[in-house]
């Protein structure tokens, strides 16, 4: 497996040269140089894919030791198993497709060195995130992802619109990320180790163990797992961290379709897949990420349908797409949130990159208001945009539908209030879903034009470099559902394809009626499974809760589900192309709820009023009376004034009269002389 460390580091080697030496190399052999090692790092990564899956057995490539400080220790070391194998050809592949484009795309654009650079070290700081064997090294490419989203999203600085963006996801990442630094350094407080092997294996040890904080108790596990999902919300633009995601989109769209397809956002959702070992010992836990996840997917979704940016409306769809992956996690069902990851990413990378042909076509415009008609200019940019969309509302046939159907199933059968919560939810969004899928492709190709003539004339197909790359994602938005991709990766329950590198303890939601808390004392052994062979018992709780989708989900949810989806259509359909005059009455009608919902349900008003504001007023504050009151006052303002005071009083002795200085010598020596007599004879 020499190989393996190359596909973790081939897009550093492109960033770097592309970065320091892009003024050497050129504007057109920088850009190529990265395209290159990334599709050598995605044809590595789908080597080593089918040799994990094949032979079932993960393997670790030692680097060198990081940290050696005490009881403190930390390797760097590259682990792959199926999760990890997974994650690679979805970021190696979706990079390498959204690097190939980006050569049209930013073909006139004077930085395409510093672009592909930094699209090559997001890629790196992804890849070194899923890698990962333990904490610290995961928290050094969350870190990198964050930094790298930040000089991705205000790319195009001379913009303050992208300057705000950057500024805006850094800092509300910044809270996330708190949380998930408090969370691993709890853990290394209770396990006395950051390496995942050695935390999951004591993880039943500390179940129900509880840990104390001012004059409360609270369970350890539960604890810890709800401040790595506070990183994990902040990262995967869940409620009410999401407000950052919908602002990325000032980048350019090669970088949103990174962003929101590939790395960045999925990597919360891989977060809490490689810690469910610590997750699975918490209901509480789980509780949370399933209501969280839930109300992201309908939240997320109620935006989508009214707004009117191209982009934004598949930024809140990813948003939303987000949230089933979370409750999927949160009822146990993990190897279906990762296979709806995976599919995610082949259709949501596909309508970026397809919104980017169409805003490419129309000279930057992104307004579907001033769209229309153009299916005739952009015809293959508008079936790839049907392929994305009907993948996305979950069409059969197409991949959504395989994975995020599953996920609605899952959350019905675990026959808990927290699960029928994210059925409901789930139902609902897959709903507006379709509706507002169908809202974009008829706003932006079918109707009469709306805009300059001159516009319509001028717009024409992507090139080839640009619709090309296309093709992959669209073949994985197809088949990606069941194919060997799709299909073995929640057959038997995820079992077969996983083996026991998702690690679960016995413990699901469904159980929280009968035995409580997860993490109560009162289980047996048996019941947490705390026996000799762990892996037998991660391989009997893995198939728990997707047989039992598969088994025991009733006719009518599959068909209420499908019926929510072809109703969603329906609706569009007639709404966008038949009455188009309906979706301005509703809006005059309903107008506060329209506004509501134009406003993304003001949280951004309400942050700025919250947080922004009253922080703003302390810093105006510290700054008038703390810094230039005290601190400068009594400071160097102060030492300056003083001195200048002095200065000016001494000032005035120099006369320029020579009986004045003589009258100052002759009180001097008498002062001396006096001092001397009290000194030596007083």
């Amino acid at each position: 497996m020499t190989h393996a460390a190359a596909i973790v580091f081939l897009p550093l080697i492109g960033a770097i040269l592309a970065g320091l030496f892009g003024r050497q190399l050129g504007p057109k052999a920088a850009p190529i140089l990265t395209c290159v090692l990334l599709v050598a790092s995605a044809v590595l990564s789908w080597i080593t894919f089918f040799q994990i899956i094949d032979s079932q057995q993960a393997f670790t490539v030692y680097l060198f030791t990081w940290i050696d400080s005490g009881a403190f220790e930390v390797d760097w070391a590259l682990y792959f198993d199926q999760v990890t194998a997974v994650m690679l050809i979805v970021v190696t592949t979706v990079s390498a497709v959204v690097h190939v484009y980006s050569l049209g795309y930013m073909e006139h654009d004077p930085h395409r060195p510093r672009f592909f650079a930094y699209l090559s070290l997001f890629t790196f700081a992804m890849l070194m995130l899923v890698t990962a064997d333990n904490f610290v090294q995961m928290f050094f490419g969350w870190e990198g992802v964050g930094v790298c989203s930040y000089l991705l999203i205000g790319f195009w600085y001379k913009r303050p619109s992208a300057n705000a963006a950057a500024i805006k996801a850094f800092l509300v990442n910044r809270v996330g990320d708190f949380g998930f630094a408090l969370g691993i350094m709890g853990v290394f407080l209770v396990f006395n180790s950051v390496a995942f092997d050695a935390v999951f294996a004591a993880v039943p040890d500390h179940a129900g163990s509880t840990m104390g904080f001012l004059s409360w108790e609270f369970d350890t596990i539960t604890v810890l797992c709800l401040l790595l999902f506070v990183g994990a919300m902040g990262k995967s633009a869940q409620v009410p961290l999401h407000t950052w995601l919908p602002d990325a989109m000032e980048g350019p769209t090669p970088v949103s379709a990174l962003i929101h397809a590939a790395t960045m956002v999925t990597a919360g959702v891989f977060m809490v897949v490689r810690l469910s070992p610590m997750f699975s010992y918490s209901t509480t836990a789980l509780i949370v990420v399933t209501i969280v996840g839930a109300s992201t997917a309908l939240f997320a979704a109620t935006i989508a349908i009214t707004q009117n940016d191209i982009k934004r409306v598949i930024a809140y769809s990813t948003c939303s797409q987000l949230g089933y992956m979370f409750f999927a996690c949160g009822v146990g069902a993990y190897p279906v949130a990762l296979f709806h990851l995976a599919t995610h990413a082949c259709f949501k990378a596909l309508l970026f990159l397809c919104s980017g042909s169409v805003i490419h076509a129309m000279s930057d415009e992104q307004d579907m208001r001033r769209m229309g008609g153009l299916w005739r200019k952009l015809p293959i940019t508008y079936a790839f945009m049907w392929i994305g969309s009907l993948a996305l509302a979950g069409v059969p046939l197409f991949a959504g539908y395989y994975s995020k159907d599953l996920i609605i199933e899952s959350a019905y059968v675990t026959n808990t209030f927290a699960g029928r919560y994210a059925f409901w939810m789930g139902a609902g969004a897959a709903f507006l879903t379709a509706l507002y899928s169908c809202r974009l492709i008829l706003m932006t190709f079918h109707g009469k034009p709306r805009m300059t003539k001159e516009t319509f004339d001028h717009a024409h197909e992507a090139p080839k470099v640009m619709w090309v790359p296309l093709t992959v994602l669209a073949v994985g938005a197809v088949i990606g559902g069941y194919s060997m991709f799709g299909g073995q990766m929640v057959s038997h329950g995820g079992g077969a394809f996983f083996g026991d590198s998702i690690k679960m303890a016995p413990v699901v939601m469904a159980s929280a009626e009968t035995h409580g808390e997860t993490d109560s004392e009162e289980m047996t052994t048996e019941e947490a499974g705390h026996g000799d062979d762990t892996s037998a018992t991660a391989a009997h709780f893995a198939p728990s809760i997707i047989d039992k989708a598969h088994e025991e989900t009733p006719t009518w949810v599959k068909v209420m589900i499908l019926l929510f989806v072809v109703s969603g259509f329906a609706t569009g359909w007639f709404c966008y192309k038949f009455r188009t005059y309906i979706p301005g009455l509703l809006a005059s009608q309903f107008r506060p709820l329209y506004k509501f919902l134009l406003n993304k349900w003001y949280f951004d008003e309400l942050f700025d009023w919250m947080w922004v504001r009253p922080a703003k007023r302390l810093g105006y504050g510290l700054w008038k009376s703390v810094d230039e009151e005290v601190i400068d006052g009594l400071g160097p303002d102060g030492v300056a004034a003083a001195t200048m005071d002095i200065a000016r009083r001494v000032k005035t002795l120099q006369s320029g009269y020579v009986y004045h200085y003589a009258c100052a010598m002759l009180i001097g020596v008498v002062v001396v002389a006096s001092w001397f007599l009290f000194r030596f004879w007083g």
